[in-house]
């Protein structure tokens, strides 16, 4: 299957395409039921793979093999992977696109910032200059096939993001990303820069961007939504929630209603359905 050009077909029809933001296996089983488009979100990769900020943790071959698991769990969802800045060098940049492509990735999204980074929602954010994220960039897409590639700047000075949002439309980029925009009316301003390249937008609890429907992006003319963290947050309330109560009742459980609670049998259920042998034979390459 040509994970690549599925992404870049649903991107290009009608509307706002969703990707949801995932942490790890169980909350991408949920999303699953719902969404047929992952974010594998660096904010939440760090956060659960290794219980760190996203300032720069990762390891790639941490990011690959988890990767690799969803793939085999989901054949048929859209796989869009943040790998930061490329882990620096451009020549592991290109090796990790390719292992990425290999295994079942649908894209990615590479960065201009230089470290230490930063959450493209957090303050203090630096960027490369435009020049040398070009020239990474550009290995990056000379060293795909199919994969599709989502240019990424960090820039906070008003001429700086037009200016790199013009230069990086003009790439062979499939999408641009302006991370933490700050308004509807810039949303405006860049979609007049940058084209008829799409566009993504990607909005985080708490996050500098304002909250948005789907219907008002696709009026902004923005292609696609990365929702980052939503699973992540939710579980975190939900468990600091759950273990409130649990103190709270001097350690006896709730009483369980099968009906209405999440408890052996669902979770079963909904795991079983990620056994490889389950899923129809994938079409070839």
């Amino acid at each position: 299957m040509r994970y690549g050009t599925a992404l870049r077909e649903e991107v290009r029809a009608p509307g706002t395409t969703p990707l949801i933001g995932i942490y790890d296996m169980y909350s991408a089983s949920v999303v699953a039921r719902h969404y047929d488009g992952f974010f594998v979100s660096g904010f939440g990769f760090a956060a659960s793979h290794y219980g760190l900020p996203d300032i720069g943790f990762i390891a790639w071959p941490d990011m690959v093999a988890f990767v690799e698991r969803l793939r085999l769990a989901f054949p048929a969802h859209h796989l869009l992977v943040d790998i930061d800045d490329g882990y620096v060098d451009p020549e592991v940049a290109c090796h990790v696109v390719q292992r990425l492509e290999r295994i079942g990735a649908s894209g990615i999204i590479l960065e201009d910032q230089k470290r230490p980074r930063r959450c493209g929602h957090a303050d203090g954010k630096q960027v490369l200059p435009l020049e040398e994220y070009l020239e990474k960039l550009d290995l990056v897409l000379r060293s795909r096939r199919d994969l599709v590639v989502v240019a990424r700047t960090d820039a906070t000075e008003e001429s700086d993001i037009l200016r790199r949002a013009e230069a990086l439309a003009a790439t062979d980029a499939d999408v641009v990303l302006v991370d933490g925009v700050r308004s509807a009316e810039w949303i405006k301003r860049i979609r007049e820069v940058v084209g008829d390249k799409p566009l993504l937008f990607n909005q985080i609890a708490g996050g500098k961007s304002p909250r948005l429907s789907l219907s008002e992006l696709t009026d902004l003319g923005c292609q696609v939504a990365i929702y980052s963290t939503p699973c992540l947050f939710a579980a975190h309330a939900a468990i600091d929630s759950a273990l409130t109560e649990l103190k709270v009742a001097d350690g006896r459980l709730p009483e369980f209603v099968p009906s209405e609670g999440i408890g052996v049998r669902r979770s079963t259920e909904l795991l079983e359905r990620n056994i490889s042998r389950h899923h129809p034979a994938p079409a070839a390459v």
